[in-house]
């Protein structure tokens, strides 16, 4: 066996044993959804916010990364103080697992986009960083506390304001999409839009509807995986469709531009020095659903189109670039609601520039693929 190979060999058990503990069994947290199933059993636990450790912030267009004012549930006044708008859209953002306790720079990205869109709009970013902040199995776990948190507040304001709830829009990524997606379950009535962006994976697979993000859990449901590579139990993003609309650009796997080869050699090489960078890789990847929604705010008028197709030399020979029968779609803010079935697709992305191949097809599965520009109903 050469070097190379040893050195990847290597590489590889070491991510063996990293996605190993994303995987972990959650015996040790299990005894803390006990006494919150049983509290989900009544409505009476909507009303109490004494045991809310969520923080909600309003952000301004002016300060995307800054929070200068917090809304706080039970104290109606904070929402007058932090100039709240009943009368237009309200973005919610949650963040996922964190390793430094802060949030990541893509935040206040998505806060301006969200802005520079619908410049009228509520944008609160969730803060709900010291349980983020743990060993990925015990946040894991925490996402049903925190669901219930967000769930709390978004009732409680709209209780407050009469805020129609066709005008609440969830936006979770990672961990927090299960976050947004528990929130959604345990709410009064159904929120108009949940947006998983790479709902993660680890200890989710093969969970249960009431502790992932769904499709029953909002009017509507989209989902974006990027990182879906590696076995089931493994995988950074959940591989399983999950929404209304699921989108798996490059078949969900590692994204272009996210070099897997020369962070794995590092490691082998440069041992924990080499690891430094394992971060860097795994966010490449997982954090380009985040960009690739940002992208869709920004270029109004050169969307991403999805087109579905039944192979990919079928759409190599250009037989599927039709609009007729809800046969291609947007990605991201701009995807049509369609509900009447599930819709997988798959795309090669480069987020700037022309998607055109299929990379993965699955049994029984939509195939797709995504172009720039204008797409006319042929």
């Amino acid at each position: 066996m050469g070097k190379q190979n040893i050195c990847f060999l290597t590489a590889w058990i070491i991510l063996g044993k990293i996605f190993a503990t994303f995987s972990s069994d959650l015996e040790s947290n299990t005894t803390a959804f006990v006494t919150i199933d049983q509290l989900l059993n009544t409505t009476e636990w909507l009303t109490d916010y004494t045991d809310i450790v969520s923080k909600f912030s309003l952000r301004t267009a002016d300060t995307p990364d800054d929070d200068m004012c917090y809304i706080v549930p039970g104290r109606p006044e904070t929402i007058k103080e932090c100039n709240f708008n009943s009368e237009t859209q309200t973005f919610v953002v949650i963040h996922g697992w964190t390793v430094t306790g802060m949030f990541e720079s893509w935040v206040p990205k998505l806060v301006s986009a969200l802005y520079d869109r619908v410049p009228t709009a509520n944008v609160i970013v969730v803060d709900w960083l010291t349980r983020a902040n743990q060993h990925y199995p015990t946040s894991a776990a925490y996402t049903k506390l925190v669901g219930r948190d967000v769930a709390k507040f978004v009732t409680w304001i709209q209780n407050e304001l009469q805020l129609p709830w066709d005008r609440v829009h969830l936006l979770g990524y990672s961990l927090g999409a299960h976050v947004a997606g528990i929130a959604g379950d345990l709410t009064n009535h159904k929120i108009s839009r949940i947006t998983g962006l790479d709902p993660a994976g680890p200890t989710f697979e093969h969970a249960d509807e009431q502790s992932t993000l769904s499709r029953g859990d909002a009017q509507f449901v989209d989902v974006l995986h990027t990182n879906t590579r590696g076995s089931p139990d493994r995988s950074i993003g959940i591989q399983r469709p999950v929404g209304h609309i699921d989108i798996y650009p490059n078949g969900g796997t590692f994204q272009p531009g996210c070099d897997i080869q020369n962070t794995l050699m590092g490691i082998a090489l440069e041992g924990i020095k080499g690891l430094q960078n394992m971060d860097q890789l795994v966010k490449c990847s997982h954090e380009r659903s985040i960009h690739l929604f940002i992208d869709s705010l920004l270029n109004i008028e050169q969307q991403s189109v999805a087109f579905r197709c039944n192979s990919k030399d079928t759409f190599n020979k250009g037989m599927c670039l039709s609009c007729r029968k809800n046969r291609c779609n947007k990605i991201g803010y701009n995807v049509k609601k369609v509900r009447t079935a599930r819709s997988d697709t798959y795309c090669n992305d480069t987020c700037t520039k022309k998607y055109h191949t299929l990379r993965r097809l699955r049994e029984g599965v939509m195939s797709v693929s995504f172009a720039r520009g204008d797409v006319k109903e042929k």
